[in-house]
């Protein structure tokens, strides 16, 4: 363990809305479906970008996605998801806008099936949250097999804008894996240190 005044956020926690998020939310082990499905289609808009562009644009995702309900959102016409494609508080692609209804979709007929999507994602990692050690960014890797295999596997479900680093970024940020570093009092080790 190391002593509190040597710990420190982890170098990406910069600024006021990244490090809330670092706080409050990124590595925290989630294995409520909704959130899940939520954060999913979140890690899609991201393809391309940082993270910061989609965490400031959220809410509004939140607003037009209706809290991305997932049966709200499968039953989005094409012309509501057009009337996306003019909202400038939203990531104008198209293809990123028509996976977040085709993800709804796959979702639900997953649920239909039997199948509980958090069982689903977690049983990528054996169903135990993941704990790496590592000391620097760039340590970090973009994607893993772990993250290949749910990639696959959300793909075959019908799943879209799922690649393998999305689906590790989705890992990190869920808790499935914890990727804070050990100098960081987010990680395990330090945790009531």
């Amino acid at each position: 363990m190391k002593k509190s005044m040597d710990l420190q956020p982890c170098g990406w926690a910069k600024g006021d809305l990244y490090l809330a998020y670092h706080q409050d939310e990124w590595g925290i082990a989630c294995r409520d479906d909704k959130k899940l499905f939520e954060k999913l289609c979140l890690e899609g808009q991201q393809a391309g970008l940082s993270w910061i562009t989609v965490l400031k644009k959220r809410a509004h995702y939140r607003q037009r996605f209706h809290r991305f309900n997932p049966t709200k959102v499968a039953a989005m016409s094409d012309a509501e998801l057009e009337d996306c494609l003019l909202d400038a508080g939203l990531i104008r692609n198209r293809l990123k806008i028509y996976a977040i209804r085709s993800n709804a979709q796959a979702y639900l007929a997953m649920k239909k099936s039997g199948v509980r999507f958090a069982d689903f994602v977690w049983s990528f990692v054996g169903n135990q949250v993941v704990v790496n050690h590592f000391s620097e960014l760039s340590q970090l890797p973009a994607a893993t097999e772990q993250s290949l295999a749910m990639s696959r596997g959300l793909k075959k479900l019908g799943f879209k804008f799922i690649g393998p680093t999305i689906c590790y970024a989705f890992m990190q940020s869920m808790g499935l894996v914890n990727d804070h570093l050990v100098n960081c009092p987010q990680h395990p080790r330090n945790i009531n240190v």
